[in-house]
C-alpha cells in the first residue's frame, strides 16, 4: 500500500476513533474539509506543516502520528 494511502488510513481511523467528522477536523486544524478528504483517500501526502496542523487538530503528537503511520506502513510491506 502507498504511504499516501496509509496515512489516510491513519488519519481517518484516528478521527473515527475521536468521534469527530472531516469537518470538524478540517476547523480544527486549520485546513480545508476537502483537503481532508483527498488525505484520506491517498490523494495526497501532506507537508510538514499540515501534518503538525492534523496532528494539533486530531489532539495527538506529530510525532505520534507519524509514528502511527510507520507501523501502519510496515505492516502493510510484511504482508
Amino acid at each position: 500500500m502507498p504511504l499516501e494511502a496509509v496515512f489516510g488510513k491513519v488519519i481517518k481511523s484516528l478521527r473515527i476513533n475521536k468521534n469527530i467528522t472531516q469537518a470538524q477536523l478540517a476547523v480544527d486544524s486549520t485546513l480545508e474539509r476537502s483537503y481532508i478528504s483527498e488525505l484520506e483517500n491517498g490523494k495526497y501526502q501532506p507537508t510538514l506543516t499540515s501534518l503538525f496542523d492534523i496532528a494539533r487538530g486530531l489532539k495527538i503528537k506529530p510525532s505520534d502520528l507519524v509514528k502511527l503511520v510507520e507501523i501502519e506502513f510496515d505492516k502493510n510491506i510484511q504482508m
